[in-house]
């Protein structure tokens, strides 16, 4: 088996009291998108540091396409492009005149950098925005052109610490489809990101670190099944929240946990089903306006992995300004449920609104 492509060993990295990094070991295969997700000051950038030769080890070491990242760190930085926090663009040029400077500066002659920049303007959609001041640019079209600077000399290995920071729902899309198009070129992508959705959507791997260690690590999916399934219910009346509890309880063998007044949550064994989840609340005269079995959302596994308790998964994103919403990528499949008195013939409570699970099982 070929060695990843970025390897780090029992990093240390202090700076006066603060232990940033406390053995980190990381391996990330050629072309792959790999996910750094960890809590403010868990040592994410500290690793996109050193691992971009901006920083030395305190202890350890770590290899880019089997180079040191010490020893050895003027042939990495020949193979590497980084991207950092914010757009690091001078806003009195234009868009083509700040990837001409840059050009020149990555050492490619006038006309390279002319073409390599004609090039990425294309190629990024900023052609028509080219001769603009970049001060007038939107965040995401400076991002993009920040984006596009790192990419003139084509990196075998590109680092992004966080590269959609306060950017609006379209502009992280934007850069969202840029970097999934690098990958699909070849160049593997480290991506540090607080959005959980992002590294959802984006990242072949992830790995979660904290206190700068490993504490978690596999692709979104597995990451998901350590988990196991979840079981959601939102009640129709708050008041019946105990009667609720005390049925998910009999079935789960857990207690529910209720993020919210009238939601409950808990966790799904394999063997339960949707509809014997509906039957039983029906039999104890609670009303619900929705059920649901889940996979566990990203935002539940880190929180697990970082010691956090579960909570009410994100609101869905809002339409109102005809943004495109992703897929949900849990996988939730709504079934409609007749509204009023019982699922059936009409004995029993009311169970009304909508029943839903991951394999589109009818209640």
């Amino acid at each position: 088996m070929d060695e990843p492509i970025v390897v780090a060993e029992g990093l240390h990295k202090r700076f006066g009291d603060v232990h940033a990094l406390r053995g980190l070991d990381l391996a990330i295969s050629a072309g792959k998108v790999c996910g750094l997700l960890g809590p403010n000051g868990a040592g994410k950038t500290t690793a996109v540091r050193i691992l971009a030769t901006l920083a030395d080890p305190d202890a350890g070491r770590a290899r880019v396409a089997g180079h040191d990242v010490v020893r050895e760190a003027d042939r990495v930085r020949a193979l590497i492009g980084l991207a950092g926090q914010y757009a690091a663009v001078d806003e009195k040029l234009t868009g083509r005149e700040n990837l001409r400077m840059f050009g020149r500066l990555h050492h490619l002659s006038r006309a390279r950098a002319r073409r390599r920049a004609d090039e990425l303007l294309e190629r990024f959609g900023l052609a028509e925005a080219a001769d603009r001041v970049a001060g007038t640019y939107s965040g995401g079209m400076r991002r993009r052109l920040d984006l596009m600077a790192s990419l003139l000399v084509a990196p075998r290995v590109l680092f992004l610490d966080e590269p959609t920071t306060g950017l609006d729902p379209r502009s992280r899309g934007e850069i969202w489809d840029a970097v999934r198009r690098l990958a699909d070129d070849g160049t593997t992508v480290l991506l540090t990101t607080q959005y959980l959705d992002e590294a959802d959507r984006l990242a072949d791997d992830i790995v979660v670190i904290d206190h700068g260690r490993v504490i978690g690590q596999g692709t979104p999916d597995e990451l998901k099944a350590t988990l196991g399934n979840r079981v959601d219910v939102l009640l129709e009346e708050p008041g019946s929240s105990a009667v609720a509890a005390d049925v998910l309880a009999a079935m789960t063998g857990t207690a529910p946990h209720a993020p919210s007044p009238g939601r409950l949550t808990s966790p799904a064994p394999a063997s339960l089903r949707l509809a014997d989840v509906v039957r039983e609340l029906d039999r104890a005269d609670v009303a619900v306006t929705d059920v649901t079995l889940r996979r566990p959302s990203l935002d539940e596994v880190f929180l697990h992995l970082t010691d956090g308790t579960a909570h009410d998964p994100p609101a869905a994103p809002d339409t109102s300004a005809g943004q495109d919403v992703p897929a949900d990528p849990n996988g939730a499949v709504r079934q409609a449920v007749p509204a009023g008195r019982g699922v059936g013939a009409g004995q029993g409570g009311r169970v009304g609104g909508t029943a839903r699970d991951d394999e589109g099982e009818v209640a």
